[in-house]
């Protein structure tokens, strides 16, 4: 029988126990814990397979490990390894994709029952014989429910909440605890949007903090995200982090798929044929020298041919975002900048310094900033390494060439009004840009 494709699914245990086709990623395991720091921090375009990772290492080194799921999977090569991490830690894993609001109180409202349902996972902790009374109604403050099911907890709770958490598992079960957070800077991103920016830096700031710098009972973390935000902002004295974005070497094929991944996956459902127009349309992308695909699309394009072998590509990773940093980008740009897109959409490369470390807030500070969080977030990709900062950048693939001609005719159309000369006023607005 064949294996289910795996649209939208996300918890590597689905993957194995429902039979999704599942391309094993497992020995990024291997490697990060053959290089790890105290606090390691991954950023990766959105829908470049950063949650399934991330579950995958909960599901390997959490206590409640069913080992079974990783039989036949190239980590299960590695003994040693295996036998020293393997279901040997209290593991805390939160997801902040869901931290959204039009104001910073509904953002902390929808980060409650994040925090309140990962300290659910752990309700043992309320019969627990090696917890005081006191340590309970800690426990309590992070899971209590008002009569509509609502977290109650505080802000100052909150603050802590991550840290408290990491003291009352280190303490139940006797050793040290790993912390996974998953999109780590998408409340930043909501908040730069909707104008609240500096009160989530504040917040995040004092929670990672509290989690990831002052706690005892920390084993190593994990963090993942788009763009590597500045430690000036909330990583502020964290000097354990350790930082692999998509420039580095190393981990280069542990998000996306690689060449010989996706030739592998087209063979086995019969589309082979379909390699080149996959390559053009969602292939492209260097990660520290390694050619990488967007899974999202070849995953989705190939259900699209699975059900008529003539579907046409469509923009399916682009098509799952408002793609707003595309947008302040064209909006922004000046003579220079629009023959620079003139360059990329006729398929030529433009050299770029790279500034890795930004916070939003410096984003609409230059349009040289919004080059470097269009290369983060998987609308560029680099296409040679000129020095230590500079990059020949390029658009990757038909897919995001196309959103880019897109957002270029919206934009102009915008800039036209209502007047007469509306079409004669767009058609001057593309030459500028094209």
């Amino acid at each position: 029988m064949v294996k289910k494709l795996p649209v939208g699914v996300e918890r590597f245990e689905e993957f194995i126990t429902e039979d999704f086709y599942y391309v094993d990623k497992t020995m990024f395991i291997a490697e990060l814990l053959q290089n790890w720091g105290k606090v390691n921090l991954f950023t990766r375009p959105r829908r470049f397979g950063k949650t399934l990772t991330m579950s995958m290492l909960k599901a390997f080194l959490s206590m409640d490990c069913d080992k079974t799921l990783f039989d036949g999977l190239k980590i299960s090569q590695e003994k040693e390894l295996c036998e020293e991490y393997m279901g040997r830690f209290p593991v805390i894993w939160i997801t902040l994709k869901s931290v959204d609001g039009l104001s910073y109180q509904k953002a902390c409202d929808a980060l409650r029952p994040v925090i309140g349902m990962a300290a659910m996972q752990f309700q043992f902790l309320e019969e627990s014989e090696r917890l005081t009374n006191n340590e309970k109604n800690m426990y309590h403050a992070l899971v209590n429910v008002d009569k509509s099911g609502t977290f109650t907890m505080t802000e100052t709770v909150m603050l802590t909440s991550l840290n408290v958490l990491s003291l009352l598992l280190a303490k139940h079960y006797g050793r040290k605890i790993i912390i996974l957070i998953d999109e780590y800077d998408v409340p930043l991103d909501k908040a730069f949007q909707a104008g609240y920016y500096d009160e989530m830096v504040t917040l995040l700031r004092n929670m990672f903090s509290n989690a990831l710098k002052t706690n005892d009972n920390l084993y190593f973390a994990v963090l993942t995200g788009c763009l590597r935000i500045s430690k000036e902002s909330i990583f502020t004295g964290l000097n354990n982090l350790n930082v692999m974005t998509i420039t580095d070497a190393y981990f280069n094929n542990s998000f996306g798929f690689t060449d010989n991944e996706v030739k592998d996956f087209l063979v086995y459902y019969g589309l082979e044929d379909k390699i080149e127009t996959i390559s053009d349309w969602y292939g492209g992308y260097q990660f520290g020298g390694v050619s990488v695909y967007s899974p999202w699309d070849v995953i989705n394009y190939t259900q699209a041919l699975r059900m008529n072998n003539n579907a046409e590509p469509q923009n399916y990773w682009a098509n799952t975002s408002g793609n707003d940093m595309v947008r302040r980008f064209i909006y922004k740009a000046n003579q220079r900048t629009r023959d620079e897109i003139e360059a990329l959409m006729e398929g030529k490369s433009i050299l770029k310094e790279v500034r890795q470390e930004l916070t939003y807030g410096e984003l609409d500070d230059s349009i040289d900033n919004l080059w470097s969080a269009l290369l983060m977030t998987g609308y560029l990709t680099v296409k040679e390494q000129v020095s230590a900062r500079k990059y020949r950048l390029a658009i990757p693939n038909a897919e995001i060439r196309n959103l880019f001609f897109i957002h270029i005719n919206a934009g102009c159309r915008l800039q036209s009004g209502d007047s007469s000369d509306r079409n004669q006023r767009n058609m001057n607005c593309r030459k500028a840009f094209m």
